[in-house]
């Protein structure tokens, strides 16, 4: 029997009500995430180093009788009583949800309207104010207050109130942001606890044109950055899951004795994978292993923990970071923030890594490196769902008719790269569900020929 982890109730963040802009500008609206419990026989470890200093906290999948279990860790040297610490499971929860890799979507707006749009955004200054007049009335029949607006950069910024989570969104679809069907109760939650929400979308004028069992924590000092995982190989059966989640102040952390390797992300993927979401990364992260051999560590995701785009997790607040061992925040002040926003600005950099090991494919214990490299980088799957409406009804309609098989085909082999599945049976599931040639309707389209360049051609390499 599998134990059950005592694992802390983290509600779903809606992480951005994105503008359905066809350019990329917004995250979308966060949907899914892959954390650890996909995977079986999961062991997560957080690392957080300063200098010689490193706190430890071990998080183990354990499944059978408590009596039997037992963590074996190698140290460089005896810890005191003090150095020891029992966690708070959800902590590890929160930064595993924090850092999953994610599923977002976006939604096509209708092409025959966009024109219209950009001219309604380029009308004068003169008619902004009755029309930002009417905006207000039309959110007051909603019970929604417009608490602030701003215009910042390419953006108009609103802070929005609001009664009830009905009227809360029929506004904020009426206003041209999309937001999926379900959403109410989520919204209503917020709503409940007293919250605002941050609402952002491109003005047009401005815009340049670019788109359990507690876990177990270790205080010590050595000038090594490792972690020992040979021991944990002697009685595994099979291949084991280790998640680690290294957190500095410098930058990024990668395994220096073996190869550290992107996920493919920021890929876009067939809609069905929405509903498959769990099937979908765990194939991907099987392929993609097979690929190195078994013999490298994935990055999954690397973010400057000040911000998220998107997130898929409440960003931890400095109480939560300090409790996993950062120590160079004991001095810095929690902020005044609104309750429900991000805390005040942290230096910490969180590197979310994932290998699947045995004694063959990794015989060495990990050794680690900061590498002061602070870009960002996230597991990111993007579902684009299609404007249904009448292909034939303007000229604008037609190209995107065009363009939506292509982008379908596009979406098929790229989902067969990262899987290994066939390519074939992903078209056919995709055609079942409405997204082919077939599903266009009074408009003149074929589906694509995978054209290959003649060099390709030669030794099938793509």
């Amino acid at each position: 029997m599998k134990l059950k982890h005592l694992i802390a109730s983290l509600a779903l963040p809606l992480a951005g009500l994105a503008f359905a802009a066809p350019a990329s500008a917004f995250c979308g609206f966060y949907v899914a995430k892959a954390d650890t419990d996909l995977f079986n026989d999961a062991s997560k470890v957080v690392l957080a180093r300063d200098g010689d200093r490193t706190v430890i906290t071990m998080a183990s999948d354990f499944r059978g009788d408590v009596s039997e279990f037992a963590m074996v860790v190698p140290v460089v040297s005896v810890p005191e009583r003090e150095q020891i610490n029992v966690a708070n499971p959800a902590l590890v929860e929160h930064l595993d949800a924090y850092t999953a890799p994610r599923l977002v979507e976006y939604y096509d707006e209708n092409p025959c309207e966009l024109q219209m749009q950009y001219r309604k955004m380029q009308e004068t200054a003169a008619m902004a104010a009755p029309e930002a007049d009417m905006m207000m009335e039309d959110a007051e029949s909603l019970g929604v207050t417009i608490e602030a607006e701003y215009e910042v950069g390419e953006y108009d910024i609103l802070i929005l109130s609001a009664e009830e989570s009905d009227g809360l969104i029929k506004w904020l679809n009426q206003n041209g942001y999309k937001i999926p069907d379900g959403a109410e109760e989520t919204v209503g939650a917020y709503l409940k606890r007293g919250m605002k929400f941050f609402v952002a979308k491109v003005s047009l004028e401005r815009h340049d044109g670019s788109a359990m069992l507690r876990p177990i924590q270790v205080a010590y000092e050595d000038e090594d950055f490792m972690l020992p995982i040979r021991l944990g190989t002697v009685n595994a059966e099979g291949k084991q899951e280790l998640f680690v989640f290294a957190l500095t102040s410098k930058g990024r952390v990668e395994t220096s004795n073996y190869r550290t390797v992107k996920l493919p992300s920021d890929m876009d993927v067939p809609i069905y994978v929405k509903d498959e979401f769990a099937d979908f990364y765990k194939a991907m992260f099987s392929h993609q292993v097979e690929k190195e051999n078994g013999k490298a560590v994935f990055m999954e995701y690397a973010w400057d923990m000040s911000w998220c785009d998107p997130c898929a997790a409440e960003p931890l607040a400095n109480s939560e970071l300090r409790e996993l061992g950062v120590m160079w925040l004991d001095d810095a002040p929690e902020g005044l923030t609104p309750r429900g926003m991000a805390p005040s600005p942290v230096d910490v950099f969180v590197t979310r890594l994932h290998l699947r090991y045995d004694a063959k494919t990794f015989p060495e214990d990990l050794t680690f490196e900061i590498t002061g490299d602070r870009e960002n980088y996230q597991g990111r799957y993007v579902l684009r769902h299609p404007w249904r409406g009448d292909y034939t009804s303007c000229s604008a309609a037609s190209e995107y008719a065009s363009s939506l098989v292509e982008r379908w085909d596009a979406e098929a082999v790229a989902l067969a790269k990262l899987t290994g599945w066939d390519v074939n049976d992903i078209r056919d599931k995709m055609a079942d569900g409405g997204y082919s040639a077939a599903a266009i309707r009074g408009v003149d389209v074929e589906k694509p020929v995978n054209k290959k360049s003649w060099w390709k051609r030669l030794w099938g390499n793509g």
